[in-house]
């Protein structure tokens, strides 16, 4: 498959994931997004269109400690660094969106490290 339309085919897949999870106050949906070199997660409250909490491996704080790591497991200690923002602000439960990407590696290395902080869903 060309890059366009492997593009245009996971566009299409998170319309079709997006018309069915939305994220409220009590339960805000987890967005995932992966470049070729990052990954940008999100805690999102669609009711009011608000982000709640972000992480990513560009944040200042963790970017030592991810040097030499596979990309699975920058992916987890994402996941990990996002769950313990959520429980700072008094979420235990989200939604997953895992934005038309297929659910292995880097998306359940996110989902996983979530769970690990705490999350439920």
């Amino acid at each position: 498959m060309t890059k366009n339309l492997k593009q245009k085919r996971r566009a299409r897949i998170h319309r079709r994931i997006r018309s069915k999870v939305i994220g409220t106050v009590d339960r805000p949906r987890l967005s995932i997004y992966k470049s070729s070199k990052h990954i940008y997660t999100q805690l999102i409250d669609d009711a009011n269109g608000v982000t709640i909490a972000s992480s990513s491996t560009r944040d200042a704080g963790i970017q030592d400690s991810l040097k030499g790591k596979a990309p699975v497991e920058k992916a987890g200690v994402v996941g990990k660094l996002l769950g313990d923002k959520a429980l700072e602000n008094k979420i235990e439960r989200i939604s997953f969106d895992r934005s038309g990407y297929a659910y292995h590696g880097i998306i359940s290395a996110i989902a996983d490290g979530a769970r690990e902080a705490g999350l439920k869903f």
